[in-house]
């Protein structure tokens, strides 16, 4: 068995402008501070300039360099908001605009491009920094269709799915070549956001190795999808881990759809951890138990908390709930050391 490397921090909901917010330098030092031993690092020019990553082995040791001066390690390159771009259904396409490079705004096709375009410069990244697992969305083309009123068009389903496995499968094929796994982060809003999607997806891949998954409790907890029996049924899959808490508060006025209520308002929302209902008690034996070699990773998403108190808080959570696993059995003491002779005797064999 393995043990969890962690705890590890997602950087994405922690940049801004003002120190130590406003460097790869002075977040990887903020992080170590509090605790963290790695970091996941958003792919936004402000850390890291994927173009050059690509193809630059200097540049990636000077990445590597930074981060270990200040005590920390890779644990995943994160490519969410260009994963996202990869498939994008033309409801959403202003609001995704503003998510790709000024020069593709407004372009649809040429925003795609840019897209799978970083995507596979992440691959070549990931290769340079040392990392094998990538965070990724899926994008999405048939989300608006979720809830069939007026009923789907028999195919479309298939379709959208037989289209996004197109698009990903050269992407799946760059990180083969990499060596470097792809862990979709299974979400509302995109079409990979349950198990049965990801077997969709999977099976129009040709299950492809490299298309993997990250594991994010607090969105299964929002679908009301049991998320320790999904550890079971896809254990080898699950190659990223967020540890990141929710809760889920029906009543009689709104229920999994939220009302289009704010998040504070909602049944369903994130919480800092260890101020939700999520059993990571259970989530890290499991996760023990399936030989789990990857990080722990904390993505702080709260309504009600403050960002820095969720991360300080966090380290130490998921340092607690780390099992460091037992390198023998706990009855080891009580063997018998018997023989295949003394075996069948036992059983009334004959020699």
């Amino acid at each position: 068995m393995k043990t969890i490397k962690g705890p590890a921090i997602f950087l994405a909901q922690f940049m801004g402008k003002d120190a130590p917010f406003d460097t790869l330098a002075n977040l990887a030092g903020w992080a170590r501070s509090l605790g963290y031993e790695g970091i996941q690092l958003p792919t936004d020019k402000r850390l890291i300039d994927l173009d050059i990553a690509a193809d630059s082995q200097t540049y990636c040791d000077e990445i590597n360099g930074v981060l270990a001066e200040n005590g920390v390690a890779l644990t995943e390159l994160s490519t969410h908001l260009q994963g996202q771009l990869v498939a994008v259904h033309p409801a959403y396409d202003q609001l995704f605009d503003g998510f790709a490079a000024p020069e593709v705004r407004g372009n649809p096709q040429a925003r795609q491009e840019w897209a799978v375009g970083q995507v596979k410069a992440a691959a070549k990244a990931s290769r340079r920094l040392g990392v094998t697992t990538h965070a990724s969305f899926s994008g999405a083309l048939a989300w608006p269709y979720l809830y069939p009123w007026p009923q789907r068009p028999a195919g479309l389903v298939e379709e959208a799915f037989g289209e996004l496995a197109r698009r990903w499968k050269p992407i799946l094929d760059t990180f083969d070549d990499a060596g470097v796994d792809v862990c979709y982060e299974l979400h509302p809003g995109e079409d990979l956001h349950d198990g049965v999607t990801f077997e969709r997806f999977l099976e129009a891949v040709g299950n492809h190795p490299r298309a993997n998954i990250l594991y994010d409790p607090s969105h299964f907890v929002l679908q009301q999808l049991d998320y320790l029996e999904f550890i079971d049924i896809y254990h080898e899959r699950i190659k990223a881990f967020h540890v990141k808490d929710a809760e889920f508060r029906p009543n009689g006025r709104q229920g999994v759809y939220g009302g289009y209520s704010g998040w504070l308002e909602r049944a369903g929302r994130f919480r800092s951890l260890g101020d939700g209902q999520i059993d990571f008690t259970s989530i890290f034996s499991k996760m023990a138990q399936y030989d789990y070699a990857g990080w722990a990773v904390l993505e702080w998403e709260c309504c009600l908390k403050h960002p820095e108190d969720g991360a300080r808080e966090g380290a130490d959570f998921i340092r607690r709930h780390i099992i460091r696993v037992s390198e023998r059995a706990f009855d080891d003491f009580a063997g018998s050391g018997a023989d295949r002779e003394q075996l069948r005797k036992l059983m009334g064999i004959p020699a």
